[in-house]
């Protein structure tokens, strides 16, 4: 059965733990190579052709959730065992397979930075397709989101030491947060209470919303209670080319969302598309809102991604990586509180 995208924010979170223990980080290893969204899959042209390559296909490369058009979670390159060689080892996400009846030992493995780093590597030994399916099938949540918590790290790894400092000191004195974003990232817009800061060139645009508003019930991290509030604040604070418009989101596709824990406070996380009202300009966005217990309010970081005519994935994926850098300056306080009430929201709607 196809795990679906969305269904998998917290599997992403939770494999950091599940994971981080098969990491080879001690070695040293040349840097990774290709695309991001890249992923190469070494099998044989008929496991590929038959069972075990289209259950891949369908979990791998099915369509990334909240894009105004289909994309694929990630680019799946089908590679022969003989042509893998070093120009493919350093590639960044590998699924290396084995179907054979030779195998004696058959499983699956998740070994971090095998050949190159930072890489993801899944390695499934199967005496036969049927045998391939079955612990393809088993371990298909585990794989998927692997796969993703790889592609965030590694965004996130970029702007660990380099960048944009005025956003950063900006967000520490006046919000009490920190968030590590691009270099080239400007202020557009501050109020109390709200700040966007963006990043443009003449064929695409990234931005960045934080605001925060207070927690008076379990409801503030409900659908139905976010979109008015984020909807208000667009139209107040962000507007469209032509005199009139503004930044909204787009109700005509339902926005998905998930609750976890965000650096062990309550969070969740939405999806969707956001439109210019009165205008024609649109794409897709990400929002993840926090808890900070300590001063009974919700910070949100949503970010968003314009590029007509161009895919949309991997600036999403830039975008996500930041606002998933958001940290709190008192979260010693918060770490407290949580684990006192070990806060435990139930959400409907």
């Amino acid at each position: 059965m196809k795990v679906k995208f969305f269904q998998l924010f917290s599997v992403v979170l939770a494999a950091i733990l599940l994971f981080s223990c098969g990491s080879d980080s001690t070695h040293m290893h040349k840097n990774i190579t290709g695309k991001a969204g890249e992923l190469v899959v070494v099998i044989s042209k008929k496991s590929w052709e038959g069972a075990p390559g289209s259950l891949i296909r369908e979990t791998l490369a099915q369509p990334h959730v909240g894009l105004p058009q289909d994309e694929p979670l990630f680019d799946v390159i089908d590679i022969p065992h003989a042509a893998f060689k070093d120009i493919f080892k350093s590639t960044r996400n590998i699924i290396e397979t084995n179907i054979s009846a030779d195998v004696t030992e058959p499983g699956i493995a998740f070994t971090d930075d095998v050949w190159a780093y930072p890489q993801a590597t899944v390695k499934i030994r199967a005496k036969n397709s049927a045998q391939f399916q079955e612990l393809f099938a088993a371990n298909q949540e585990k794989i998927l989101s692997y796969f993703l918590l790889a592609e965030k790290e590694r965004v996130t790894m970029n702007y660990k030491k380099i960048y944009e400092k005025g956003v950063f000191n900006v967000l520490n004195k006046d919000f009490g947060v920190t968030m590590k974003v691009s270099p080239g990232f400007v202020i557009a817009e501050q109020k109390k209470d709200f700040i966007w800061f963006k990043y443009e060139t003449p064929e695409i645009s990234q931005g960045i919303i934080v605001y925060t508003y207070p927690y008076v019930s379990d409801s503030a991290f409900t659908v139905n209670y976010q979109l008015p509030i984020r909807d208000s604040l667009l139209k107040s604070y962000v507007p469209g080319p032509l005199d009139g418009s503004y930044m909204t989101t787009e109700k005509l596709f339902e926005q998905t969302q998930n609750v976890f824990k965000h650096n062990g406070n309550y969070a969740s996380e939405m999806r969707g598309l956001w439109k210019v009202e009165h205008d024609f300009m649109g794409g897709p966005y990400i929002a993840l809102s926090e808890l900070d217990a300590a001063n009974q309010r919700v910070i949100t970081a949503y970010a968003y991604v314009y590029a007509p005519s161009k895919d949309k994935r991997n600036y999403l994926r830039q975008v996500e990586g930041m606002i998933y850098s958001l940290k709190l300056n008192n979260q010693a306080d918060n770490n407290k509180l949580n684990k006192q009430a070990d806060l435990d929201v139930q959400v409907e709607g």
